[in-house]
């Protein structure tokens, strides 16, 4: 039964390479001519284009392993039942139950090595990707990260570079923040200390504040100060949580925590991933309950069919949850897992329809 067993598990994972193979391309090369186009009117080299399609294709093919885990599974039991393997199994004691065990085992240990291995490369290269890509946007002068050292902000306006940067965000307000300004060769023009600053709107309002210039310290009760920023586009100028790995994450949503800011994406990215294994395993079994249950139909159209419309459908439940769980209408915790609660009720019932033939 072990040679049976092996030959089941190597049969999903070469349907796993080919399938997943076939969407990388179409991404890659949807990637390319995205890239090409937005390179249309730059200068450069021809094939930079391609080396960033190649480093953003990964990222873009881990959110689509959850369709890809349900076609590859139904692809291996279309090829098992093409040369009657199933019937095989079953004479050598392998029930249609233990068929489904060792598949959703597969599935959940092959989760877990995507997240640990492939999601936390697909993220590095998205980082890279996403410093790459910025050199050739408007947004490369501009800049809002968040560290263990609070708020850092870059900004060029006016001939002008302004470092600043806040230990806290209470609201729209920067709280114990400091400016500095320097000029096109970065030498120190002033620097600005500060208690509390309105960024409430692009030109802020920064009260109280202590100047320095040269050898000289001017105080003042209020100043207004110009910025390309205002609160809403620090926010959205934040990290991609793509490019983020897995500790990353973490170490976000701390920093996060330090300066008063919601990790309600950070928290729900983290949960995403937890999920992963759980949700590519379901997707398996809801392959394979679909095949077993449409076996006896001669085309495999219909079976194909039928699992695509689950997969798209089980997509906009996830995507509708998720966006409930993004502007905290639900709990986090249910965006992420009640769509893996319906799978496994659906995949249990289908699975007692198995059990009863």
């Amino acid at each position: 039964m072990k040679i049976y067993i092996k030959f089941l598990v190597v049969s999903f994972l070469k349907s796993l390479i080919f399938v997943s193979s076939i969407i990388y391309v179409l991404i890659f090369i949807l990637n390319i001519l995205t890239e090409f186009e937005f390179f249309r009117d730059i200068d450069v080299q021809y094939y930079f284009p391609i080396y960033l399609s190649l480093i953003n294709s990964p990222s873009l093919l881990f959110e689509m392993f959850p369709f890809i885990f349900l076609v590859s599974s139904q692809v291996c039991f279309m090829d098992l039942m093409k040369n009657d393997q199933i019937q095989t199994f079953k004479y050598s004691g392998l029930k249609n139950s233990k068929i489904l065990f060792i598949l959703s085992l597969t599935s959940f240990l092959t989760g877990l090595i995507i997240i640990g291995l492939f999601y936390n490369l697909s993220s590095n290269l998205k980082n890279i990707y996403l410093d790459l890509k910025n050199n050739y946007t408007s947004d490369d002068k501009y800049l809002a990260v968040i560290t263990n050292n609070g708020l850092w902000i870059k900004d060029n306006i006016d001939g002008n570079i302004n470092i600043i940067n806040a230990s806290k965000i209470d609201g729209e307000f920067l709280i114990e923040a400091s400016i500095t300004e320097l000029d096109e060769d970065f030498n120190v023009k002033r620097h600005i200390e500060t208690e509390k600053i309105d960024i409430s709107k692009s030109k802020w309002i920064v009260f109280n504040p202590n100047i320095f210039s040269g050898n000289k310290k001017n105080e003042f009760n209020l100043i207004h100060f110009k910025s390309n920023f205002d609160y809403e586009r620090i926010q959205s100028l934040f990290s991609n949580l793509s490019s983020l790995s897995i500790l990353e994450l973490f170490q976000l949503k701390k920093n996060y925590n330090l300066l008063s800011l919601s990790t309600t994406e950070i928290r729900l990215q983290i949960q995403k991933i937890l999920s992963f294994p759980f949700y590519l395993c379901l997707m398996s079994i809801l392959a394979s309950v679909i095949m077993f249950n449409f076996k006896m139909q001669k085309s495999n159209t219909l079976k194909i069919s039928f699992g695509l419309f689950l997969s798209v459908l089980i997509y906009y439940i996830n995507n509708f949850l998720h966006v409930l769980g993004k502007t905290e209408k639900i709990n986090i915790i249910y965006s992420i897992w009640l769509p893996i609660f319906i799978l496994i009720m659906i995949n249990f019932i289908y699975t007692l329809k198995i059990n009863e033939k």
